[in-house]
């Protein structure tokens, strides 16, 4: 019963209901490779490995660093944190923290093989920037940096990188398929913070929605969502897609419905918010992807 108690949470540690955000990105990078007949499955599927173990250990990092500095307690409106509840110790969290980010170099220097140094840096920044969200001298998220770090790793690290790694090359064209990514997996980010503004702010937790206020946060969540249907609607206009690219575009009234909820939720509430952008992005990624293979 203990090895199953103690199983369970690392499980609960591991937040799986935030694992979809390190799916998202492999899935869009390996569609527009797959779309020029240059996709290498074994390398997708290390890449998401690696993905998955990155947030994971992300995860484990701000787990114990959010329990140090006192962020996290027991009477939290998110989801249950399993430092402050008690259920696994700081000794312990550190040593599954040095286990996950050693496996995901390890798996991934199978990719620098085929890759070479590129994707040596690449992992290299994924790791230190998932260390560098909650710990360290200058943490991101406590420093109002945390949507530009998930923005840039979702986005652009994660998706470019997946393209990269099946046909070792960037190009314009998976930049821009990363921006929708990111942006909608930023607004996962931006519903936590949105709920924990007052814990936040007094533990001096300095996230943009303590420092601009929560209407900035509404009209950035928002702002984010028309980022990302522009995306699709430039490629079929300019690039030459078919309608197929358009498909994200029925996601419509789901994006409508969060808005809605962002505005008139508080508190607890609001978790249903943060699970369900969670599945909105990746309900657009998956048409996304869909329209990226024609």
């Amino acid at each position: 019963m203990h090895t199953q108690n103690t199983f369970n949470s690392w499980v609960l540690a591991s937040r799986p209901k935030t694992l979809l955000a390190a799916v998202i990105p492999i899935i869009v990078g390996s569609s527009l490779a797959y779309s020029q007949n240059k996709f290498i499955i074994l390398n997708s599927l290390i890449a998401l490995f690696c993905s998955l173990l990155i947030q994971i250990g992300t995860n484990f990092i701000n787990d114990l660093f959010d329990y140090l500095k006192g962020s996290d307690k027991e009477d939290r409106k998110g989801p249950q944190r399993v430092l402050a509840s008690g259920l696994i110790s700081a000794k312990e969290m550190k040593l599954g923290i040095i286990l996950v980010f050693s496996l995901a170099f390890i798996a991934g220097l199978f990719l620098v093989y085929t890759g070479g140094i590129v994707v040596l840096i690449i992992g290299i920044f994924s790791i230190s920037s998932g260390i560098a969200y909650t710990a360290g001298p200058y943490p991101l998220a406590y420093n109002g940096l945390g949507d530009v770090f998930v923005f840039i790793f979702f986005g652009f690290v994660a998706t470019a990188g997946t393209y990269f790694v099946n046909t070792f090359e960037f190009n314009f064209l998976s930049i821009l398929v990363s921006i929708p990514v990111g942006a909608l997996i930023t607004n996962i980010l931006l519903v936590n913070n949105f709920r924990d503004f007052n814990e936040d702010k007094e533990v001096n937790k300095k996230t943009t929605t303590v420092i601009f206020g929560r209407k900035f946060t509404q009209f950035q969540y928002i702002f984010q969502i028309i980022i990302s249907y522009l995306i699709p609607i430039f490629l079929w206009i300019h690039l030459g897609y078919s309608l197929l690219i358009l498909l994200p575009l029925l996601s419509i009234p789901f994006a409508i419905y969060l808005i809605k909820m962002l505005i008139n939720y508080e508190g607890e509430a609001l978790n249903k918010t943060l699970e369900l952008s969670a599945k909105f992005a990746g309900l657009f990624s998956l048409l996304f992807s869909f329209g990226l293979l024609q």
